[in-house]
């Protein structure tokens, strides 16, 4: 018998109605959570490569006062930061090479949560889950990589 159609005892009706509010939940489409991911975590690396752009003295000027990374001088740093953010994210905006567009941003919060923000983990780990749900699920069907699998699997089955 299957209780989301029968009454079963008391407080029956509560749990079938937040049942059928989870069922309908979860039929919300994975895709469009996916792109929202990929739009949300590469804004904000987009618009930081963006400032360091408009600004690049500013931005050699950071790397030389606040962003102790160790290793590499100031102006290297701001530019290697710069393109990485100004690249990858758009790579994951079109969902193309979205598993490998994602390892260089991961890097970049690794740096950022080991030698810039080591308080500031709450936001790199929000920024890091997404990128790792990314790299392990993909970018989903409103991307690139998927119309570029799809076309290869049509090719290959002819």
């Amino acid at each position: 018998m299957n209780t989301a159609t029968h009454k079963v005892g008391p407080g029956w009706a509560p749990r079938a109605w937040f049942v059928a509010v989870r069922h309908w939940l979860e039929r919300f489409p994975m895709a469009i959570i996916l792109l929202a991911m990929r739009i949300g975590v590469g804004s904000v690396f987009f618009k930081a490569g963006l400032l360091k752009y408009h600004s690049f003295e500013f931005a050699v000027k950071l790397f030389e006062d606040e962003y102790k990374v160790p290793i590499l001088t100031p102006i290297v740093a701001a530019r290697i930061t710069m393109f990485n953010e100004l690249t990858w994210p758009v790579f994951l905006f079109l969902g193309l090479a979205t598993r490998f567009a994602t390892l260089p941003v991961l890097g970049s919060i690794t740096v950022i949560q080991l030698f810039v923000y080591p308080s500031a983990w709450t936001e790199n780990l929000v920024w890091a889950s997404i990128l790792v749900m990314l790299l392990t699920r993909g970018p989903g069907v409103l991307s690139l990589d998927f119309l570029i699998e799809q076309y290869f699997e049509k090719r290959n089955t002819r």
